[in-house]
């Protein structure tokens, strides 16, 4: 397990695409937004769980939530839960989204395709993606 400074998580973060300082690191602390410090020898630091739920409620921001819901959600998931989450921070990178056109195939499927494909090759993905999810529904 890997033991950070508030100074390194920041760093990372922004090294990540992340839109933060120390002192936003130290705030989400402050407020709970990530578990407790964990105590190394005589020093308080962060492990990789704690970049993880910096990760999350990063993702969770960009999303429109407020810390007190981010709060609320983290706080009832599991790790695993908050690892899922954090792997989506980096597809909410503006610089990413900028290049991405987000498709619904229904209700519940949302797709992302890189808006610099032809117009004819997003088409077939999206015919696709409906057409695997037709092939399900006759298998019910």
């Amino acid at each position: 397990m890997e033991f950070y400074t508030a100074q390194e998580i920041t760093d990372i973060l922004i090294r990540e695409g992340a839109d933060i300082n120390l002192r936003t690191v130290r705030y989400y602390t402050q407020l709970e937004l990530v578990p407790p410090l964990e105590l190394h020898g005589n020093k308080r630091v962060y492990t990789d769980n704690h970049l993880h739920y910096f990760r999350a409620a990063l993702t969770l921001s960009k999303t429109g939530e407020s810390l007190a819901s981010i709060q609320e959600t983290l706080s009832g998931l599991s790790i695993d839960e908050i690892k899922g989450i954090a792997e989506q921070f980096s597809f909410l990178n503006s610089e990413r989204i900028v290049q991405q056109q987000l498709h619904m195939v229904n209700e519940d499927i949302y797709i992302t395709i890189n808006k610099h494909l032809s117009a004819d090759v997003r088409q077939k993905v999206i015919d696709s993606v409906t057409n695997v999810l037709k092939g399900n529904n006759h298998e019910s």
